[in-house]
């Protein structure tokens, strides 16, 4: 045998190895590991969840956007009448000169200028009541409420709440309608779906999807007392009065507010608050609040430091009103609020709402702190007066 023969033996001889090994090789990797088989989620699971997912989205909208109203309103005023033609002229020609430029003459001659206003509302009652925001409804003169099946009805204001920027809005519908499922608001967690349903930019009916992007927002500059749910669902001119709804198809809050310096930054009023509101509002045509009479301030952390307080939750008394609640129960300037009736304060708002919320001639406790000393001071809630705020004091009385 030649040489040239023998190398070519062990050259196709180490090729044939190399392939076998190969194939061995691959048949070892190739092969799918049945414990990662078993483990590893199809890409059906997924698309079943997401399809799930988009169901309770329609589910929602389709439950509660027969309750969500457009709210139509009317402001009429009267134009400035110009001047009245000069007496003693009876020159046609002068008088169509005057009338083209200063419109016609007499005491009946201004024109009605009607001002259109947009907003949201949902229904809460099966009589046809409907909670909006006061914006959307103040001043109005007139009020169409029309309903997701285009049925318009005229409206009127049942109560408001400028406090809280609240309404109630009553018409008599002719038929069943549908009324909205109000939720719980204390028991929401940041991060839970939000679904924005209204009217933005006359839009009827607009379904808008985000998550609940914080809670207890206060300090936002909208109304008196504030607590408001931050949102990133979209919400726009025209959303004012429209639920705020969770997955459940509950309503848990009232869209109110944007940022318009910002984008993605909606707020809400808690749908608890709400409930309050409109209990008295649908009783009383108004709204009834507790009153201390004491003027209160946020807790620094120097001042918290030096009482030997742990961070700055609790409320600064700065001065109380002669002859107040809190005058009488014996609070004085510095003492520092921590607990309402068992309820921890987180700030000055926080007291706030709790003292507006509690009942008329209900006792309560309030733990202080006085230069060092915790104690407990007993007060007894009174109705705001009249003259609330024209009383020399402080800002955020309550």
């Amino acid at each position: 045998m030649s040489r040239r023969l023998v190398l070519v033996a062990v050259v196709a001889a180490l090729l044939i190895a190399a392939a076998g090994g190969g194939y061995l090789v691959r048949g070892h990797l190739g092969r799918p590991d049945p414990a990662v088989t078993a483990t590893a989620p199809p890409v059906a699971n997924g698309v079943a969840l997401a399809e799930a997912l988009q169901m309770g989205f329609v589910d929602v909208a389709q439950q509660v956007r027969p309750a969500v109203v457009h709210l139509g309103t009317i402001q009429r005023a009267k134009t400035r009448r110009g001047p009245n033609l000069p007496q003693g002229n009876d020159d046609p020609f002068f008088r169509d000169f005057f009338n083209q430029f200063f419109g016609s003459e007499g005491p009946d001659s201004r024109s009605e200028f009607r001002r259109p206003g947009l907003g949201s509302g949902v229904i809460i009652d099966k009589r046809g009541l409907v909670l909006t925001n006061f914006h959307v409804v103040k001043g109005a003169d007139e009020i169409l409420i029309r309903l997701s099946d285009k049925r318009e009805y005229r409206g009127q204001i049942m109560g408001t709440d400028p406090k809280t920027d609240l309404a109630v809005v009553k018409f008599q519908p002719d038929h069943e309608v549908t009324v909205a499922t109000l939720g719980n608001s204390d028991a929401l967690r940041v991060g839970e779906w939000a679904i924005a349903i209204g009217n933005p930019f006359g839009l009827d009916q607009t379904v808008t999807v985000g998550v609940i992007s914080a809670t207890g927002r206060s300090d936002v500059g909208i109304a008196t007392y504030e607590n408001f749910i931050q949102t990133d669902a979209s919400i726009n001119p025209g959303n004012s009065g429209g639920p705020l709804v969770n997955l459940k198809g509950q309503v848990i809050g009232v869209n109110t507010a944007i940022v318009a310096a910002g984008q993605g930054i909606g707020f809400a009023i808690p749908i608890n608050m709400v409930k309050r509101v409109v209990d008295q509002l649908v009783d009383k045509g108004k709204v009834v609040r507790g009153w201390l009479g004491v003027a209160l301030q946020p807790l620094s952390l120097d001042l918290a430091q030096s009482l030997g307080l742990e961070g700055t939750n609790g409320a600064v008394v700065g001065s109380t009103i002669t002859g107040s609640p809190a005058a009488q129960a014996g609070l004085e300037q510095g003492d520092v609020i921590v607990a309402f009736d068992k309820t921890p304060v987180e700030d000055y708002r926080h007291v706030q709402r709790l003292v507006a919320e509690s009942r008329v001639g209900k006792s309560v406790t309030l733990q202080i702190v006085r230069k060092k000393q915790k104690m407990d001071v007993t007060v007894m809630i009174a109705e705001v007066p009249e003259d609330a705020g024209r009383r020399s004091a402080p800002p955020a009385k309550n």
